[in-house]
């Protein structure tokens, strides 16, 4: 079953995603476009090509996006690109090597503590003999 790409819907989809109103598109389109034609131009399911090049370019998008955007196959690509992030990061993460030994750092970081309670009891026993 191949489904139909609404070109009209495609246009108010591209419209809204780059945020521009109707009555902005209008007066992109030139004389004689107003923002009720531009919503019955969004509602029509094939736009003749010279219209669909002139909206094309004042939304600064290309003619070919506006003819062949399609919910289920742009839906499919980002599943896939989703899944293809997914898994390249699983196996980044899998095949993550640590450049340092954790039990190193946890070694140095009890030295350290061990060091400053010694440098405390030292002081400490320094200003009891002081008194």
């Amino acid at each position: 079953m191949e489904s139909k790409v609404h070109e009209g819907r495609n246009v108010k989809r591209f419209r809204e995603m780059l945020g521009i109103k109707q009555d902005a598109l209008a007066y992109e389109l030139g004389e004689g476009w107003n923002q009720q034609k531009v919503s019955l131009l969004e509602q029509k399911e094939t736009i003749e090509l010279p219209l669909l090049k002139q909206i094309s370019s004042a939304m600064k998008v290309p003619v070919e996006a506006l003819q062949n955007f399609d919910d289920e196959q742009a839906i499919n690509i980002i599943n896939n690109t989703f899944q293809d992030f997914k898994d390249n990061a699983m196996a980044s993460a899998l095949n993550y090597q640590c450049s340092f030994n954790p039990i190193d750092k946890m070694v140095e970081l009890y030295e350290r503590m061990i060091q400053q309670q010694k440098e405390m009891i030292e002081r400490l026993e320094k200003l009891i003999k002081e008194k």
